[in-house]
């Protein structure tokens, strides 16, 4: 019988010691508050993301806009500066560049271009024979 007490009272003791070292150490209580502050500033990165996404996006409309209103108005002057003055020579006017195209299309018709840093046609070890005696 008093081996049962015996082990009775040490599972009970290992039991009693498990908490008391749980919920009294200091380490951690510390490591539990640095949990909670990170998820607290995982959550707020999180937002200021979303927030930084929007007014980007936002910016973007405002941007995108303005050129817009831009390229109208510089259309319209040119059209009323060829209607109004319409004997000026086109190297005087000051609205002689007509916004036909954007520069964005500009540049996509030349990527699809191929690269102007080769010769035309082969040269020097590559050249044909008939081609060297000329």
């Amino acid at each position: 019988m008093t081996w049962e007490y015996a082990l009775i009272g040490l599972v009970i003791g290992f039991i009693v010691g498990a908490l008391a070292v749980r919920f009294g150490s200091s380490k951690l209580r510390q490591q539990n508050a640095a949990q909670a502050e990170l998820e607290k500033n995982r959550a707020e990165l999180e937002e200021y993301r979303k927030e930084l996404v929007s007014h980007f996006a936002h910016s973007a409309e405002l941007l995108d806009n303005m050129a817009r209103d831009y390229r109208q108005l510089y259309q319209h002057m040119a059209k009323s500066s060829n209607e109004l003055m319409p004997n000026m020579p086109i190297q005087d006017n000051p609205f002689n560049y007509r916004l036909t195209e954007s520069e964005a299309d500009k540049r996509k018709v030349t990527a699809n271009m191929p690269p102007r840093d080769y010769s035309e046609g082969a040269s020097g070890l590559f050249r044909p024979v008939q081609d060297k005696k000329q």
